[in-house]
């Protein structure tokens, strides 16, 4: 996956750098809030149940703080396929969710920021080279 961003322009939630529609924001919020929830893990069943109500489209929460949905009930419709795709795996391999092979559960993870000072310390060691020619 690759991260685009306009620095002057930088949106204050960090769901909206990583995330190219409003619908994926919304729905990868409701993981990471999901899971801060049962304290910060999840188990493969329960992330499969809450992508197959979303699949179905019986999802139901208040939690969504953007307007025009702030404090109202919400039905949220995703496609089961797609949140694997284009949210779950982007998350996963930018650091943001763990998933543990052995207790077969995801986990919110720091890992995202850890890679994010290394891309930065990559681009401080490529200014410092010398020019090629």
């Amino acid at each position: 996956m690759v991260v685009l961003f306009d620095r002057f322009n930088l949106p204050e939630d960090v769901f909206e750098v990583i995330f190219a529609t409003k619908q994926q924001v919304i729905v990868a919020k409701l993981l990471i809030e999901m899971a801060k929830d049962k304290g910060g893990e999840i188990t493969k069943t329960e992330m499969s149940f809450f992508a197959t109500q979303l699949h179905e489209g019986k999802l139901i929460t208040d939690k969504i703080q953007d307007e025009p949905y702030k404090g109202k009930k919400v039905k949220i419709s995703y496609n089961k396929r797609q949140f694997y795709d284009r949210i779950l795996t982007p998350m996963k391999s930018m650091g943001l969710i763990d998933y543990d092979l052995y207790k077969k559960t995801y986990k919110i993870s720091d890992k995202f920021n850890k890679e994010m000072i290394r891309i930065g310390l990559m681009w401080l060691k490529e200014l410092r080279k010398e020019p090629y020619i």
